[in-house]
């Protein structure tokens, strides 16, 4: 009987994605495939005969990354409202359980068609570019951290989208620095603080994380590049 509420609830679970909320043709693949998946993973694991128990602390943590990145994307928005578009929300909330491929898939799925040039319009601009980042993001969280050709592309994409965003050089140079890049990261950021403004509520971090990296350069024997450099 279990089995049987398991699969009926996958099976809405489905549904609602596809006919209510209506998922492009890439984010089908994506939701269908985390359903599979996790009908096998309690075919493998399930025990619903057996009774609850606490967790081992070091369970649930890979998500971490993708909790980091969504806050992080809000804090350096320019509105610092949270993404409207209903598949950024749910990458988002994929990412927050570590499941950061189908993250990407969904994404990938809503930029795949997005036409090359920017638009006029400074809320498809603004939405293009929340996209994209996700995207990059949720693809170098897949990579542990490392900066791939690929989150590179989707951060360039970001940025090309809406060139007055912050969030696109911040992820790419936080990225940069994250993959062994320090002094390439840390010219983004220098970049980004130069044209920041005064009272750009994400200022004050961004001069943070600087400082940071500075100190980390500097127990490397490395000196860090003076603003603007």
């Amino acid at each position: 009987m279990t089995w049987v509420f398991v699969i009926v609830l996958a099976l809405i679970a489905f549904a609602l994605v596809v006919f209510v909320f209506k998922a492009p043709k890439g984010g089908r693949e994506a939701v269908a495939a985390a359903l599979v998946l996790g009908i096998a993973g309690y075919a493998a694991q399930g025990s619903p005969a057996q009774p609850g128990a606490p967790k081992d602390a070091e369970q649930g943590r890979s998500g971490e990354m993708g909790e980091f990145f969504a806050q992080a994307r809000a804090t350096f928005s320019e509105s610092g409202i949270p993404p409207s578009d209903r598949w950024v929300v749910i990458a988002d909330g994929l990412a927050r359980h570590g499941e950061y491929a189908d993250a990407a898939e969904v994404l990938r799925g809503t930029v795949e068609n997005e036409p090359a040039e920017p638009s006029n319009d400074p809320d498809i601009r603004a939405y293009r570019s929340d996209a994209w980042l996700s995207l990059g993001n949720a693809l170098v969280a897949h990579a542990e951290g490392q900066l791939t050709p690929a989150a590179a592309y989707a951060y360039r994409r970001a940025e090309r989208s809406d060139p007055t965003a912050a969030g696109p050089p911040f992820f790419m140079g936080l990225a940069l620095a994250q993959s062994g890049q320090l002094s390439e990261g840390r010219a983004i950021w220098a970049k980004l603080l130069a044209r920041a403004p005064k009272d750009a509520r994400w200022r004050p971090v961004l001069e943070q994380q600087i400082g940071r990296l500075d100190a980390f350069i500097a127990t490397q024997g490395g000196a860090p590049a003076a603003p603007g450099q």
